[in-house]
């Protein structure tokens, strides 16, 4: 069979001609068994999950994941409807007789966020769980966000919110950034804010985990709700659509994660949804 005869399809990234059988493209590398863009559809994939035609990021497996706990602690995290992945990670542990979430968004301006917010949610709630100090785990945290930078350029970036709920009912947190923590007194209605954002007026976020966040340290509190309620822990996919928003009083801890979800969803969905509660005394049936 002749050179012309095996000729196939070009390479679907600089198009020279190639064939049958080859593994790569010989005029620019790109692999020719690549999966396919979920946007433009050219088997044009690289192994970083970018299409190498296009330039879109693939939805990877994160783009909805529930975690439940046999207390009754859940998390949900969703792509939400404008972005292509999901660049949210949450942690969801059971310590003991204590509860450990951490919530990381990756910061969408810098390479490789959805690794940057994975590697600080499970290196922190990995740490909390074992009994380090919330500022011990944030530092280990930023640790592992800070290595996964292989130039100045290339420094992935997320913030970061943890909370602890012990026993006796006391909350401790540790974030830095815009990932928030709320009260829901009861489980349902307005939610309290229980952190503060670092932010500038203008929104862009001030404080966060990467090789190039300088020297940022968390803000830490403890606190004892007075009475029973929910723990809301989130990412700003969910709290830009919280103002003025009373939560209904949706059932089980998965209902109402579910419930504010469809909320983030119904009213635009711009970003990535992530959201985690740990109920603390006795709240729902």
């Amino acid at each position: 069979m002749t050179g012309a005869a095996q000729e196939a399809a070009g390479c679907p990234v600089c198009g020279a001609p190639v064939l049958v059988g080859d593994s790569y493209c010989e005029a620019c590398g790109h692999a020719l068994n690549a999966p396919a863009c979920v946007s433009c559809g050219a088997p044009a994939v690289d192994a970083e999950g970018y299409c190498e035609r296009c330039g879109l990021r693939q939805p990877s497996g994160r783009d909805h994941v529930e975690t439940t706990l046999d207390g009754g602690a859940a998390a949900v995290t969703d792509r939400g409807l404008r972005r292509p992945r999901n660049e949210d990670a949450v942690a969801l542990v059971q310590a003991g007789d204590a509860v450990v979430v951490v919530v990381c968004d990756g910061v969408g301006s810098s390479p490789r966020a959805d690794e940057a917010s994975a590697a600080a949610a499970g290196t922190a709630s990995a740490a909390l769980a074992g009994g380090v100090s919330q500022a011990e785990a944030f530092g280990l945290a930023a640790r592992a966000v800070a290595e996964l930078a292989t130039s100045p350029e290339d420094a992935p970036a997320c913030t970061y919110v943890a909370a602890v709920v012990e026993p006796d009912g006391r909350v401790s947190l540790a974030w830095a950034g815009d990932s928030r923590a709320y009260w829901l007194p009861g489980g349902s209605g307005a939610p309290v804010p229980l952190t503060v954002d670092d932010t500038v007026a203008t929104g862009e976020i001030t404080a966060w985990l990467g090789a190039d966040a300088g020297a940022v340290g968390p803000h830490v509190r403890t606190l004892v709700p007075p009475e029973p309620g929910l723990l809301l822990v989130c990412s700003d996919g969910l709290w830009r659509y919280l103002d003025g928003y009373a939560v209904p009083a949706a059932g089980t801890p998965v209902e109402t994660a579910r419930e504010l979800l469809r909320h983030a969803l119904d009213r635009g969905g711009q970003d990535n949804v992530t959201i985690a509660l740990i109920p603390r005394g006795e709240v729902h049936d």
